[in-house]
């Protein structure tokens, strides 16, 4: 379907972004053409376009029109402190316009910085800002092209529907004038009855059955309809239609308001206010006795060809039935006359004899079509009823299941030919019909990505299944995943991957016995699966298949990625009965598996309710610290020694983030680190904690202690940004630090999932002359091949394997190879964890350089580390 821009709301849109963002901003349509002006400071926008480079900006846009994978490119500029950015919005499958932003950051004395600008923004703030418009554009246009996709399928259903109407109509009026032609009723009252169903069905304001008086000087009415509300014709009709009808001869006579007649006949049409008429020569004996005469009075009237056939079909059955007067013992020939008008309504017929139950007529399309079920007999029971001769007329629905196909079946008692009492059974294939339906209802239920169930059945069901566990005296549950990380793989490997493994986990969920149909995508990443009291049995079972779906890696762009969930459970009706009080239950205890360090299952509890309402005010609390400056994100330090020299020196130190924040005071980092990563604000977090730490060392750097080092942790999130090279670069530049006493550190797991795209990351960051680390070694799945491609410069052995150090042989041997493997391999080992005395000692002899623990120091603020280690 079509989807039409509204470019003054664009413009709206973009004024305030830009004002409120301090950017400078346009909008281009798919084919790159402008649709808005640039919003920003007035009073700089025309200095702003002078400085940007206009080839640079369109091959920016068209990276993003006219490419299928890209839909955000974001560039540095020949200036420092400029940076533009192209974002590509998607509805409907395809790029249906792009915004154009460019940002000005202050000026910091960098050569070829741009001065003198009051609209500005930190350059840190740029990507998200950027990110933020992508996100509401696609939210606002994304769910207005789903709207109006859903409005045009209605639409084409209701359509379709009010076709099949009409066809059934049709079939009932056909079959209400065939049913006059076994009447034994006087020719008069017949013919009334043909042209009141007639009448009804084309709602035509008059109809009249003439015959020309023997002498030739008149009209005889035989019959008549006459719209209700419309005054009888008659007498003008008798007066007037001589001459008129005289001109047909033996030829139907169409006349629609645009149709060319003579002078006279049209001035005779609009003196009895008639603006279409249908005249049909009715033939007795090879010659024109009669005429049926079909007219409207409403204004501009075409007839269709539909009501043309009609017409035609209802005066073959008047004719039979005169015909049948003037030659009652001729049944033969109202035979043949009734067989011709049946092989042509457009429906399948069959005739059943009251009395005998055999078939007695069958028309073509009938025969045609159900020539298997009228050999075997099973036609019968297919379309009948039980009650079928008990009323006049009679209509039901059937699902032929064998052929897949819908019908509406209508019954007519009434006299055949040849006077038995029969039943005429009028069948109209209305699968298309229905198929539209069930197309509106599955828009409406399921998921169009995954082909789940949505939320909205979700709730639905989830009231059903509560009410049938409270009868049967059951219990049942509702279980509730997220994704882990699943942004990240989004993101680096491109969305239509993100949709393939939305696509593999919607499958292998469905496939879990027991809740086979109650699996139900919630939006974006995240699922829900009730179990009901009839699966309860084996609840255990489910929760482990669960866990076995997401053990396992996902195939995605030739390589093995792992996606783990975290879930949480509840269970009805012992913790719950209303639909939204369990959904809200199991989401907080989703979050608490979240937060206890992901892949992990958390039931809900009475304590959970707290918890929730500490994380809405942690959320409101993060949000507000980072609107403006991190300020509450303080960097603390925790010394390394090297154990090999004497006294064990500090040779620098880890930076490690908290939270102070000012509403909620000291917060854990396991409390807010997975909640900043859920809120997508880790990244500028992360940034801010580089920044700090390289600004730290720098410091130390230059006041005595030259070969002090900083350690700084590198998200999940910060790596699988597609500038995290740059921004890294950027920092140590804008710092001024020696990059060869930066080292950043990378979880193993993380390292191993994508190892293409890390060792081509890990290799780029190398360049820049910073170090590189594997840290919580011996947590993952890493192979030695592994350990091997990785640039790595130093290993730190998690502090799983110091706990039991001084008494266990197993960690003692797996500290003792990790030693040995970084002597032949060239790399240094760094053992974290260390918190006593034995297990400092335990370190003896076993090739290991650099420690850090409580047994050597905590971490500390800055100016408490410079006190203590900058003397």
């Amino acid at each position: 379907m079509s989807f039409s821009l509204d470019t003054i709301q664009l413009q709206e849109l973009q004024d305030v972004y830009a004002q409120v963002a301090n950017l400078f901003i346009f909008c281009v349509d798919e084919a790159g053409k402008r649709m808005t002006e640039m919003s920003g400071n007035p009073e700089e926008i025309g200095r702003v376009v002078s400085l940007l480079d206009e080839m640079q900006i369109r091959a920016a846009i068209n990276r993003v029109l006219f490419n299928s994978v890209e839909e955000q490119v974001i560039e540095n500029t020949e200036y420092p402190n400029m940076k533009i950015a192209t974002v590509g919005v998607r509805v409907g499958g395809r790029v249906a316009f792009a915004w154009f932003i460019c940002g000005i950051g202050p000026d910091e004395d960098h050569e070829n910085d741009i001065t003198n600008f009051e609209s500005t923004i930190p350059l840190y703030k740029f990507n998200a800002a950027v990110d933020l418009i992508r996100e509401v554009s696609n939210r606002i246009y994304g769910e207005t092209f789903m709207a109006a996709n859903a409005v045009a399928e209605a639409e084409r259903a209701k359509d379709s529907t009010e076709e099949m109407e009409k066809a059934l109509k049709r079939s009932e009026a056909m079959t209400g004038v065939v049913s006059q032609l076994g009447s034994d009723e006087a020719f008069e009252v017949i013919a009334n009855k043909v042209l009141d169903y007639t009448g009804r069905y084309a709602d035509i304001s008059h109809a009249y059955v003439l015959r020309p008086n023997r002498d030739g000087n008149g009209i005889d009415i035989i019959g008549s309809y006459v719209a209700p509300g419309q005054s009888p014709l008659d007498p003008v009709i008798e007066i007037m239609s001589q001459s008129f009808l005289g001109q047909i001869g033996d030829q139907t006579k169409i006349i629609s308001y645009r149709t060319r007649i003579d002078e006279k006949n049209r001035d005779w049409l609009d003196s009895i206010g008639i603006s279409a008429a249908v005249a049909i020569p009715i033939s007795i004996n090879g010659k024109t006795a009669m005429y049926a005469f079909y007219v409207d009075d409403k204004l501009n009237r075409e007839w269709v060809m539909d009501e043309v056939k009609f017409f035609g079909d209802a005066t073959k059955v008047i004719q039979s039935s005169a015909t049948n007067r003037i030659q009652r013992n001729s049944i033969t020939s109202s035979y043949k006359s009734l067989e011709t008008i049946l092989d042509n309504v457009g429906s399948a017929i069959y005739v059943r004899d009251v009395n005998s139950s055999n078939i007695v007529y069958v028309n073509r399309m009938c025969k045609n079509t159900f020539e298997k079920e009228l050999t075997s007999g099973s036609i019968v029971g297919l379309f009948e009823e039980i009650s079928r001769y008990n009323t006049a007329s009679s209509y039901r629905e059937v699902n032929y299941k064998e052929r897949n196909r819908w019908y509406d079946v209508t019954s007519t008692n009434m006299t055949w030919v040849d006077g038995r009492k029969v039943v005429l059974y009028a069948i109209i294939d209305v699968t298309e019909k229905k198929q539209y339906q069930r197309k509106i209802e599955q828009q409406a239920n399921n998921d169009f990505l995954t082909g789940l169930y949505n939320r909205m059945c979700c709730e639905r069901d989830l009231l059903r299944i509560v009410d049938e566990a409270k009868e049967s005296g059951g219990k049942g549950a509702v279980i509730y995943l997220d994704l882990d990380d699943f942004k990240h793989i989004n993101d680096g490997l491109g969305h239509q991957y993100g949709d393939v493994l939305l696509k593999a986990i919607s499958n292998s969920l469905q496939r879990i016995h027991g809740v086979e149909n109650t699996c139900y995508r919630m939006g974006g990443d995240e699922f829900v699966i009730l179990v009901p009291h009839t699966s309860y049995d084996r609840f255990e079972e489910i929760l482990e298949n669960i866990r076995i779906v997401f053990n396992k890696p996902w195939f995605l762009k030739g390589a093995d990625y792992y996606c783990t969930s975290s879930i949480g459970v509840v269970t009805f009706p012992d913790e719950g009965e209303t639909v939204q009080d369990l959904i809200r239950k199991a989401d907080i205890a989703m979050y608490t598996a979240k937060k206890s360090g992901k892949n992990k299952l958390a039931h809900y509890t009475d304590s959970s309710d707290d918890e929730a309402y500490r994380r809405l005010d942690m959320e409101k609390s993060m949000r507000a610290a980072t609107a403006t400056d991190y300020d509450q994100f303080e960097v603390y330090f925790q010394p390394i020694v090297d154990i090999t020299k004497p006294g064990n020196p500090c040779t620098g130190a880890e930076a490690l983030i908290r939270w102070n924040s000012v509403e909620l005071g000291f917060i854990s980092p396991a409390d807010f680190i997975p909640l900043a990563e859920y809120l997508g604000l880790i990244n500028p977090i992360g940034l801010h904690v580089l920044k700090k730490a390289c600004e730290a060392v720098k410091h130390w750097n230059e006041n005595g202690h030259p070969y002090y080092k900083v350690n700084v942790n590198l998200s999940v999130v910060q790596l699988m940004q597609t500038d995290i090279v740059e921004s890294i670069a950027r920092t140590i530049n804008e710092v001024g630090v020696n990059p060869r006493n930066l080292t950043l550190e990378v979880t193993e797991s993380l390292a191993i999932n994508d190892m293409e795209r890390m060792k081509k990351i890990l290799g780029e960051i190398k360049k820049l002359g910073i170090r590189i680390a594997l840290d919580d070694f011996g947590t993952g799945y890493s192979s030695l091949n592994h350990i091997r491609e990785i640039p790595l410069d130093v290993i730190k052995v998690d502090q799983t394997f110091v706990t039991d150090l001084a008494t266990d042989q197993y960690a003692q041997s797996f500290v003792r190879m990790i030693g040995e493997l970084a002597d032949a391999l060239g790399v240094r080992v760094c053992v974290e964890g260390i918190e006593t005395v034995e297990q400092f000692r335990a370190l003896e002899n076993m090739n290991i350089r650099m420690v850090q623990g409580y047994y050597f120091d905590k971490p500390m603020p800055q100016e408490d580390f410079e006190a203590k280690y900058l003397v």
